[in-house]
């Protein structure tokens, strides 16, 4: 039976306050399942009592599919990456799957037209890239719980990524229509939201889509088998593919005991999807993505971006992300509300989000670095900024330059600025001075001011800006 669950029960949060977390006995229903429904991530769930007396007997394994589409996980991965969080440190075992051959089909799913073929060798070398930027969200995923949740001095399981690679890449097509297509029904298949919204649209559907949906319950069935696996997590357009597995993994268990039924096996947990706030998915392929590989998008990037989608979100909806996107306990949420409430001008909340989220993705050290970049860029007093902070939030941006002493000292610094292209010609830049709008290390120059080694900051950066947008950050080799 389908249950879909309202967010924020209060009943569930004072259940929770009853029976705090154990982590020697962490398998217990009301623990996860109630920190979840009162953070807001289930969208939907199947067979939800029977759920609560599967997790109340024993640990569990959890998979959540990632499409290996980039190297890289985007923002809006966070949701169902964080709901196998929630578990992990509840003491169960996660998988987080990477879809190595299901992405060189294309999920039909939430979209209207086929998605453009992958080469199979970019897949694979999006692949190795992926492994990595997964293993390393979940690593720290758990150090940024231990610094929230102090007292949960437990080991957890490590997160074992999965590539449905294995077992799809050496699958016939006569074995999987065998052990998979007889237990298929097409209009099942078809009655899906996924194929209707396809089949009704101008493209319609190709046969290869069609059978996505197939082949991720073949993941599903592939996982209980090798892993015993029993909870797969997806955002809520997977709920077809999800129902599909659960079908699958029970027609062939029925099927092998000689149609003698154990009862239902395998559980879905659907997400909602994160959205902008004009509405659209907040995820790669809308073009607006937010990567969570400092390759991809930089730390300060991320942070700014982090910032800029975060202080827009409503005052009404700041308390659901904080909940969703943090390990903060939720009575420190409840608090930070309050605080926002009082003087929601202040953006208190939505500040203490974005701060959060960077915390989560790139570690404290990396929110360090964002806000040295950020303070350098945007604030006038720079004088308690250390140079480390600086170069390593700046790492790999045109804005740093290496120079040597002899470079800049006894130089104007007006002819700094067209050196680094702060001005576009020397007139350009005397006449920055003159309006008062050419900055040393925050503060505005005179005319024929010139620098020396008493303007470095922490014995090592100069920091010159023109305007409010334009920066060079120099440095001593």
């Amino acid at each position: 039976m389908l249950h879909r669950l309202h967010p924020l029960k209060r009943t569930s949060r004072l259940l929770l306050q009853r029976h705090p977390p154990n982590l020697r006995r962490c398998f217990h229903s009301e623990t996860v399942l109630s920190e979840l429904e009162d953070r807001g991530f289930i969208s939907a769930v199947t067979r939800r009592e029977q759920l609560i007396g599967t997790l109340q007997a024993s640990r569990q394994t959890v998979y959540s599919g990632i499409d290996p589409t980039a190297r890289s996980l985007h923002v809006g991965h966070l949701l169902p990456m964080m709901c196998l969080v929630h578990f992990q440190l509840q003491g169960h075992h996660i998988i987080p799957l990477i879809g190595g051959a299901t992405a060189l089909i294309g999920d039909p799913s939430g979209r209207s037209a086929e998605r453009p073929h992958l080469e199979r060798a970019a897949v694979e070398e999006d692949m190795q890239k992926l492994t990595a930027n997964v293993q390393t969200f979940f690593d720290r995923a758990l150090a940024y719980a231990a610094k929230k949740r102090p007292s949960s001095q437990e080991s957890y399981s490590t997160a074992r990524v999965m590539n449905n690679i294995e077992w799809l890449g050496e699958l016939g097509l006569l074995e999987f229509l065998r052990s998979t297509g007889i237990y298929a029904r097409v209009n099942t298949m078809i009655a899906r939201d996924s194929v209707q919204s396809r089949l009704k649209s101008q493209q319609g559907i190709s046969f290869a889509e069609f059978s996505y949906q197939l082949l991720q319950a073949y993941d599903f069935f592939s996982l209980n088998k090798r892993a015993g696996c029993t909870i797969q997590i997806g955002g809520s357009d997977q709920w077809g593919n999800i129902i599909a597995g659960i079908e699958l993994i029970n027609r062939t268990t029925n099927s092998s005991t000689s149609g003698t039924s154990e009862g239902d096996r395998g559980f879905g947990i659907t997400t909602p999807l994160l959205t902008t706030a004009t509405g659209e998915k907040f995820g790669k392929s809308s073009g607006n993505a937010v990567w969570l590989d400092e390759s991809f998008t930089s730390v300060f990037d991320f942070y700014q971006a982090s910032h800029n989608f975060f202080m827009r979100t409503l005052d009404d909806d700041v308390g659901r992300y904080l909940r969703l996107f943090t390990l903060l306990p939720l009575s420190t949420i409840d608090d930070i509300v309050s605080k926002h409430q009082k003087h929601p001008q202040q953006r208190i909340a939505q500040k203490i989000l974005a701060d959060e989220v960077t915390e989560l993705v790139h570690t404290v050290q990396g929110v360090k670095r964002a806000q040295a970049a950020t303070k350098v860029l945007f604030e006038t007093d720079l004088t308690d900024i250390l140079a480390n902070d600086v170069l390593h939030a700046f790492r790999g941006d045109t804005r740093l330059h290496f120079v040597n002493s002899n470079e800049i000292f006894g130089v104007p610094v007006a002819h700094l600025a067209v050196r680094y292209k702060l001005a576009p010609s020397n007139g350009a830049a005397r006449a920055l001075v003159s309006s008062g709008g050419l900055y040393l290390n925050g503060m505005a120059i005179v005319s024929g001011q010139v620098l020396s080694s008493r303007d470095l900051i922490d014995g090592n950066l100069v920091i010159l800006r023109a305007g409010k947008s334009k920066h060079a950050i120099m440095s001593l080799a």
